[in-house]
């Protein structure tokens, strides 16, 4: 159940983190809005390690690097996909694609989810498919929007898997590395390019608040994962486009059709009967 909660927080949480990257990035070319966001996640999880306190070793660096990078194109990659598509297409299509790379690692693996868990990791894959159904004029022509948000579901079920493979007793060491790693790399390739990093007027707290919620969201994710199953924490986890879907309705007025609202109540009977299972 510790496992349950944390994880469906930490959707609630990567859903609202998204919303605020893709607003960002509507205003600030995508490098800055990773860039600056990165480096507000990296200065929370420096304040949070005083708190949870780990053994910062070798295995867990390397590994929470390893996941940065993932993460970080994972990031890149969605942030452009959300600022040039619809948010209610590409956050359940990356959804999708980064839930389905841990279940099948940790089926792989060995974990052996109880039968109704099984059900649950089912509907809530469904339920992500039927959020996507976006019908407006905007969605049907977002097709290089669903591609590069596939590409940006693959870099994150990259980050899921990689950072599990840390060592539990490690704390929050892993995802200072990811970081790092992330943060490092994103912004070798601005100076590569030439791309400056300066926010547009009004965009700076939007992009910060966006850092702050996705470290957020990357603790509540550790904490669930060592408390459970990673094939059954990263399809809780998935579940995060509810979140994104409500806040574009409500700021954006982006409008749920009938099919989307039968995907919203599947992943709530979803988390159920994970949680039940």
């Amino acid at each position: 159940m510790t496992a349950v909660i944390l994880a469906t927080a930490c959707a609630v949480v990567y859903g609202t983190a998204d919303f605020f990257g893709g607003l960002a990035t509507r205003r600030t070319q995508v490098l800055a809005v990773v860039v600056l966001s990165q480096l507000a996640g990296l200065a929370l999880i420096l304040a949070l390690l005083p708190l949870l306190p780990g053994a910062a070793s070798a295995p867990a660096l390397l590994w929470g690097l390893a996941a940065g990078l993932s993460g970080a194109a994972g990031l890149a990659l969605f942030y452009r996909a959300l600022a040039t598509g619809v948010m209610s297409v590409v956050a359940p299509t990356t959804a999708v694609t980064s839930a389905a790379l841990p279940v099948l690692f940790g089926l792989a693996t060995g974990e052996r989810p109880q039968f109704w868990a099984l059900v649950g990791v089912a509907l809530a894959l469904g339920s992500v498919l039927l959020v996507s159904q976006d019908r407006s004029p905007a969605a049907r022509g977002a097709s290089g929007g669903l591609a590069t948000a596939l590409l940006a579901g693959a870099g994150f079920g990259g980050f899921f898997i990689l950072l599990a493979m840390a060592p539990a007793e490690a704390g929050l060491w892993p995802l200072v590395g990811a970081r790092l790693s992330s943060v490092t790399v994103v912004a070798a390739v601005a100076l590569a390019t030439r791309r400056a990093l300066r926010p547009q007027a009004g965009a700076l707290r939007v992009i910060l608040a966006a850092g702050v919620l996705d470290m957020a969201a990357n603790v509540l994710y550790l904490l669930a994962q060592r408390e459970g199953l990673l094939s059954l924490v990263a399809v809780l986890v998935s579940l995060y486009p509810a979140s994104t879907l409500l806040l574009a309705r409500q700021v954006l007025g982006e409008r749920l059709n009938a099919i989307q609202v039968t995907g919203v109540a599947c992943a709530l009977g979803a988390v159920a009967l994970i949680a039940v299972a």
